[in-house]
Parts: structure tokens; C-alpha cells; sequence
């Protein structure tokens, strides 16, 4: 197998008449997805473009899933937009990204003509609706191998310029495979997706569905506010198998949901993106006790995952999860800053190799010279590494423990996001001189302290919700004299951590 469609096209065989994406407005069976996705494909085969960047702005849907889906049997590779994201960094993205062609749905064509420029809208009804041309898609397929681009996701990048990794069908498959064999993936699964499409966490949920015959249905992003109607929702889809960020989880454990209403058909419980608390953890496998519960680890530039671990033990509500060991096919190691393997015990930075990684950043060579980076354990033969910037320990049970990040990149709301695009974003609004965004672990809170002669914090606020998405808006927003340096003369973000409240 060397390209994704080629799993959609088995299940359908396999499954023609089975329901494989539903959201709370409409469902699409194996053959009717294949069917869309054929004359999306087509519709892009008249382009007479390949291996080209496509962009997707949907609401997240099934739509949604039929595009992207639709981008591959094409010929092209995909990037998915967060449509409620703020035009500038659309534009920012594009400015990277350059894509050839934006497919949008109905309700947000007037976004994409607004961040497009000149670069050509389709409209995904007419998309759906193309005359399927197989002769073209098979002649696209057959030039295409399995290190060509299946999409780039773009996350924050430390420059205040978001970063796009870009993955290959390859990695795909074979981080699929993993998923499926490892999790007990098959046809009788039902997910309850929570995550956007343009979030990594996605891909796991979205493509061990189709390699498997399994069905996913979108939850309304509503209804973590009702979580009655949630519980309510998932039962009705009967829904048993959920890969959410622990926020999410933690939304149903706070509010202590399952002491009133039952998840009756859950049995997998996965979670990632960000530390999942224990206390939070304890509650669900009180309510759900013959469930599997595993915590899974791993960034963006490994397709989702490189490290997981099955809880098997009891643990205290005080103690930490361990990430665990590494996925088959995906190997990692502990470096110390001397360059030296750590022992247990010891920290270091954590390391992936194998098929799952990336193979690199779209149109950044800098950034990816400095992460994916020759293995600096072999000097015999060519090999590329990924250095992650987690650092992390074996504990005394050979279990790998995270510790935090090396640099100033943080895990908040499940995304990985670099303070220093958000204080590039705030140091660009008039009057702000100097900014740090400093980020308070116990209190899951981003802060952003500024020092300027604009001393309204809402106004800035504002502005920056302009440039940021949702989930990079910091919790508070204080304007502060002047900024304390350290001996270094650098900005001392330590001091601001730690007296922030007191400012």
C-alpha cells in the first residue's frame, strides 16, 4: 500500500453500505464517500496541477472530511484551515504555504475569498458534484509514490511565523497500523471525534477509521458545554471508543457528569495533547472500570504519536502518568546535553526516529535543518532523527516520564504553542514596546505582561484576537512599567512567572 486512498477504497469494498463520518446534520456510507471523493478528486485533476498544496476551509464536518479526503485522490496534498481563525494568520499561513487552490464550503466561501488573494476558490458543492474521471485519477495515482505529501499541518512557530510539518502518505499508513493493532481498531469501533481536523490528534481517529472499516461521528463542539446532552449524544450514536485532549475529559470528570447519566457503550478511553491529571483520570476509570486507558505522547512531527502507555496500575491523585515506551516502528532515546545517552533517572531530550516522522517543514529549510537532524548515536550511515524538545526520564519501572518542554514552547488546551508568536503578535500593536508571554502550569493560564502606552489591556486584548486563534488568547493581560531583566540582560521571564499576580 503506498497511498491513503488506497484504505478508503478497501473498506469500501469491504463495506460499501456501512456508515463511515456522520455529524449531527448528515451521514455518508463507505461507497457514497468514495463516490464525493472521486468527483472532488476530479475536480482537481482539471487543475493540471500534483503534489501541489490545497487548502481546506470548513467547518468541521463531514464536508469537511470528504475534502480532504477528495484533495488526495487528486493528486495534491492538503491543509486544513481553522475556519473561525483570524484572516492574518490565514494569510501568514498562505504566505508559507502558497497553495494552489482553496476548497471551502458554502459557509465559508467569504473568508476564503477573503485571506485568498488571487488564488483560486472552489466551491465545495460543485467539487462534490464533478463528473467523476477515473482515467485521470488512476494516471495521478500511478505517477505518485509513498513519501509524497498527504498534508501539512501547521502549528505555532517560536518566530510568530506558524511552522507547517509536512507528513507523507507512508507515515500515515504506518502510524496507522500501529494505531489499529495497538488500540484493537476494527470495523465494530465507533468513535466520538472531539478534535479539529487541523489538529494533529485528528489523523489517528480519521485514517484508522477508514484502514479498518470503522465509523467516527463528529460531536458538536456545543455540546462540551452541556455535557448532559453530550452523554446523551454519544450513547445515541453508541459511541465506544473516544481519543480526546484531557481538557475535554476533564470538562465531565469536574462536573461530575457520570454520577447522573451512564456512557453506556464506552470501552477505549485515549487521551494526549497536553498532562492529563490523575484525579481527573481516577474519576473516569472509577465510572467506566472495564475500559482501556492509555495515554499516548508525541508531537505533530510524528503524525500524532511516538511514545504511549496502557494504564495498568492503580496511581494517587498527586502522582504523574507515565508516557510510556515507544510505538513499534517508532523508536526513541534520552539524550543529556553532553550528547550522551541518559541513564535511568537521568533527563534529557527526548528523541524519534522511523517511519512515522515527518519529513520536515513546508518551504522552511532553516527550521528544519535544526529539528530533523542527523542521529547523533550513528556516524555510519545517513539517518534522520527528529529532536522533539520534550524532556523527559525513565522512571524504575523503564517507563518514560515527562518533565516539560526545553524551550519556551508550552502544552495548553492539547496544543503545543510557542509563547513567541504570541509576543510577536502583541509587540506589533501600536504603543506595546516590549511583551512576554509567560505561561502558569498550575493554573493552566496563558499571561501575557506587556510594557507601552497603550493601558487599556481590553483594547489589547482585542487586537489580538485579530491575530491569534482561540486557543493561543492568553487568560490574562497586564500592563506592567517596565520589564525586570536577568543578569544576561534578557527579559526575566522567571520573576514575571512567579510575581505576576502581585503586579
Amino acid at each position: 500500500m503506498k497511498n491513503i486512498i488506497e484504505m478508503l477504497e478497501n473498506s469500501a469494498r469491504k463495506y460499501p453500505d456501512k456508515q463511515v463520518f456522520s455529524d449531527a446534520d448528515r451521514s455518508v456510507t463507505y461507497s457514497e464517500l468514495l463516490n464525493r471523493v472521486y468527483s472532488i478528486g476530479s475536480c482537481i485533476t482539471d487543475l493540471e496541477i500534483k503534489k501541489a498544496p490545497v487548502a481546506v476551509i470548513c467547518e468541521r464536518s463531514v464536508q469537511n472530511l470528504e475534502i480532504m479526503f477528495g484533495v488526495l485522490a487528486g493528486g495534491c496534498f492538503y491543509t486544513v484551515i481553522d475556519s473561525e481563525m483570524p484572516a492574518d494568520r490565514i494569510k501568514t499561513i498562505f504566505d508559507t504555504l502558497k497553495p494552489s487552490a482553496v476548497i471551502a464550503s458554502d459557509s465559508c466561501l467569504k473568508k476564503a475569498a477573503e485571506v485568498g488573494g488571487n488564488i483560486k476558490v472552489i466551491e465545495y458543492g460543485k467539487a462534490a458534484s464533478h463528473r467523476t474521471e477515473m482515467t485521470k485519477l488512476l494516471r495521478m495515482r500511478s505517477e505518485m509514490i509513498d513519501t509524497d505529501p498527504a498534508y501539512v499541518l501547521f502549528t505555532s512557530g517560536s518566530t510568530g511565523v506558524p511552522k507547517g510539518a509536512v507528513v507523507s502518505h507512508r507515515s500515515v499508513i504506518a502510524y496507522t497500523k500501529w494505531y489499529a493493532d495497538t488500540f484493537d481498531i476494527t470495523e465494530n469501533t465507533v468513535f466520538g471525534s472531539q478534535t479539529p481536523f487541523y489538529f494533529s490528534m485528528s489523523v489517528s481517529d480519521v485514517y484508522s477509521t477508514i484502514y479498518t472499516g470503522a465509523e467516527l461521528t463528529v460531536i458538536p463542539k456545543t455540546l462540551f458545554s452541556f455535557p448532559m446532552k453530550l452523554i446523551e449524544f454519544m450513547n445515541e450514536k453508541r459511541v465506544n471508543t473516544i481519543y480526546w485532549v484531557p481538557s475535554a475529559l476533564g470538562i465531565i470528570a469536574n462536573w461530575k457528569v457520570l454520577d447522573y447519566g451512564n456512557l453506556k457503550y464506552i470501552n477505549k478511553v485515549l487521551f494526549a495533547g497536553e498532562v492529563m491529571p490523575v484525579k481527573q483520570l481516577n474519576y473516569w476509570r472509577k465510572k467506566l472500570p472495564d475500559a482501556m486507558f492509555a495515554n499516548l505522547f508525541g508531537p505533530t512531527e510524528t503524525t500524532d504519536i511516538c511514545t504511549y502507555y496502557i494504564v495498568d496500575r492503580e496511581f494517587s491523585d498527586g502522582e504523574s502518568l507515565p508516557i510510556g515506551r515507544h510505538c513499534d516502528n517508532c523508536d526513541v532515546f534520552i539524550l543529556k546535553d553532553d550528547g550522551t545517552l541518559a541513564q535511568n533517572g537521568e533527563e534529557g531530550e527526548l528523541y524519534a526516529r522511523g517511519s512515522f516522522l515527518a519529513s520536515g517543514y513546508f518551504n522552511n529549510p532553516e527550521k528544519t535543518a535544526s529539528a530533523f537532524v542527523q542521529n547523533p548515536l550513528n556516524n555510519s550511515y545517513p539517518e534522520t532523527v527528529y529532536k522533539t524538545g520534550d524532556l523527559v526520564r525513565y522512571n524504575e519501572n523503564g517507563e518514560l516520564i515527562y518533565i516539560s518542554r526545553k524551550d519556551f514552547q508550552i502544552k495548553h488546551m492539547g496544543y503545543r504553542i510557542e509563547l513567541g508568536e504570541i509576543d510577536a503578535a502583541a509587540v506589533a500593536i501600536s504603543e506595546v514596546s516590549s511583551v512576554a508571554a509567560v505561561y502558569d502550569k498550575e493554573n493552566d493560564s496563558i499571561v501575557l505582561i506587556y510594557e507601552g502606552g497603550q493601558k487599556d489591556t481590553e483594547a489589547v486584548f482585542n487586537a489580538l484576537s485579530l491575530k491569534l486563534p482561540k486557543y493561543m488568547m492568553p487568560q490574562k493581560v497586564i500592563r506592567i512599567k517596565s520589564m525586570p531583566h536577568n543578569a544576561n540582560g534578557k527579559t526575566d521571564r522567571k520573576w514575571l512567572l512567579e510575581n505576576y499576580k502581585n503586579i
